[in-house]
């Protein structure tokens, strides 16, 4: 796994063993990127200088990919030891990025330091965990107003039916794209 475009393209992540982290794959991140950059409701400036959120980050690979295409600064929320120590090494891997992780959990986070306009949530698939983590998130300041929220939900995961307006749906593999930004 690599990061795909930007100041750090080529670049190897690290992930953890086993099956406790799935990584997004390069070609689900890719098509996500190419929605943000060319779609009428986002547009580079919409990645370009965000304050990111990377929620269930795992090995961090899609706030690294935000922050590689120009995104100002990434927050990473990732609460398993393995994948935490993936998501740090990935960080320092990308000398002079802007980003912090918390070793947190999405469901019950900490107070944002500031809201950001970029938001990734890629939860476990088949626990419905978005309407619960996007409440969660929002309570502690996570989202900005107008924020674009681009989660990955599985097969038998439902987007939130009420607060929010879909901007786009993808499915790519067994995932789908869901873009989001709240009422």
């Amino acid at each position: 796994m690599n990061i795909l475009a930007g100041r750090w393209k080529g670049r190897k992540l690290q992930a953890p063993e086993g099956a406790a982290t799935r990584p997004t794959g390069a070609r689900a991140r890719q098509a996500l990127f190419d929605m943000l950059w060319h779609a009428s409701w986002a547009g580079r400036e919409r990645v370009e200088g965000a304050r990111v959120l990377d929620a269930f980050a795992g090995t961090g690979a899609l706030g690294l990919e935000a922050l590689s295409r120009g995104a100002a600064h990434a927050d990473f929320l990732e609460n398993q030891p393995a994948a935490l120590a993936a998501l740090r090494a990935n960080l320092r891997a990308c000398a002079g990025a802007e980003g912090r992780v918390w070793p947190a959990d999405a469901l019950r986070p900490p107070r944002a330091p500031q809201p950001c306009t970029l938001a990734f949530l890629d939860p476990p698939y088949g626990q419905d965990l978005l309407p619960r983590a996007l409440a969660a998130l929002a309570a502690a300041g996570w989202l900005a107003p107008g924020a674009l929220l681009c989660c990955e939900l599985g097969p038998r995961d439902a987007p939130p039916a009420e607060g929010f307006d879909t901007l786009a749906t993808r499915a790519h593999g067994p995932a789908t794209w869901h873009i989001l930004s709240p009422r």
